[in-house]
């Protein structure tokens, strides 16, 4: 059979030039997900939304900063990469440290009000990072949790050299910070650390980014975001479907909290169910009714801080 060299060379042409728009699709969502121009509000705009939304912090902060119990401290990563974090003292010097992590674009400032339940009504000494791409850390792009996971580790290790053996610690996360919190469970823990909390945190980047593309754009997965998870991994060095939480919790035999909002859409309640199930006993689950994403401490603050100080009287002493 003779071949049409001329439409050979137009397919050709045109499967080359679909690529090629797939290719740059690809690296737009990369972009548009992970290096995103608007980074979240600044550190000064930060507090004056958190004080606007939590009136109480104000005058707790001010009370903090008057005692030079609030600070500023830094680490150097396993990357080089600089990495900030604030650090709260308790009232009343403890063992007790909670390690609280923010989420996407968002800064260590914007989860004081997790740090005020912890600190101020609990008593526990409180860091809260900020994550690559985010706040005062320097990074090249959001890690969405999965290198994140690690930098947590390189704090708590910071924590237990500044407190020794007898540190106790618990780490808490909301949204992408609840992700980093699971990932991070998947992995050998010193034996300072006891227990998690996640509030909202999604299975995997994959799920997460599947059903932001048909939300955002009407798209189905395939191909893009095939394409995008590829990039990611080439520059990056991870893909959507490597960064699991669920996969992670399934390894994790340290206690965890699961909370959840049942009328979350942006990380979908149907994901908290998966998590719970895929993780070994001990963990609790509370669903908050009515309440949507990382809304569970603003909409029932008295509730949000009784279940996190009745699960943490079980394993911090």
């Amino acid at each position: 059979m003779k071949i049409n060299k001329t439409a050979l060379r137009i397919s050709l042409i045109s499967l080359l030039v679909a690529i090629l728009i797939l290719i740059g699709a690809g690296f737009y969502m990369l972009s548009y997900a992970l290096q995103p121009q608007h980074r979240g509000l600044n550190i000064e705009d930060s507090y004056t939304d958190m004080y606007a939304r939590y009136p109480f912090l104000e005058g707790w902060v001010d009370s903090l900063n008057n005692k030079q119990a609030l600070r500023d401290t830094f680490l150097i990563n396993t990357e080089g990469k600089k990495l900030h974090a604030l650090y709260i003292d308790a009232a009343v010097p403890t063992t007790k440290t909670a390690v609280i992590v923010h989420g996407y674009t968002d800064n260590a400032v914007r989860m004081l009000m997790i740090g005020y339940l912890y600190n101020k009504n609990l008593g526990y000494n409180v860091l809260l990072p900020d994550l690559q791409f985010h706040g005062l850390s320097q990074g090249d792009a959001i890690q969405m949790g999965w290198k994140d996971r690690l930098d947590v580790q390189q704090w708590i290790d910071l924590v237990i050299n500044k407190y020794g053996v007898d540190t106790q610690l618990a780490v808490h996360g909301i949204s992408m910070g609840a992700a980093t919190t699971m990932m991070l469970s998947g992995e050998k823990q010193p034996t300072q650390v006891k227990c998690f909390v996640e509030d909202c945190g999604y299975t995997s980047v994959w799920d997460e980014f599947s059903q932001e593309i048909n939300t955002e754009f009407g798209l189905p997965p395939f191909p893009l975001l095939h394409v995008a998870s590829v990039l990611s991994k080439l520059k990056f060095g991870w893909s959507f479907t490597q960064a699991s939480a669920l996969k992670a919790v399934s390894r994790c035999k340290l206690p965890m909290l699961f909370i959840h909002g049942d009328a979350d859409t942006f990380v979908p309640t149907w994901m908290v169910y998966q998590l719970y199930e895929a993780k070994p006993e001990p963990k609790e689950l509370w669903v908050v009714p009515g309440v949507i994403h990382a809304q569970s401490y603003l909409k029932e603050p008295k509730a949000y801080t009784q279940h996190i100080e009745d699960f943490l009287m079980k394993y911090i002493h």
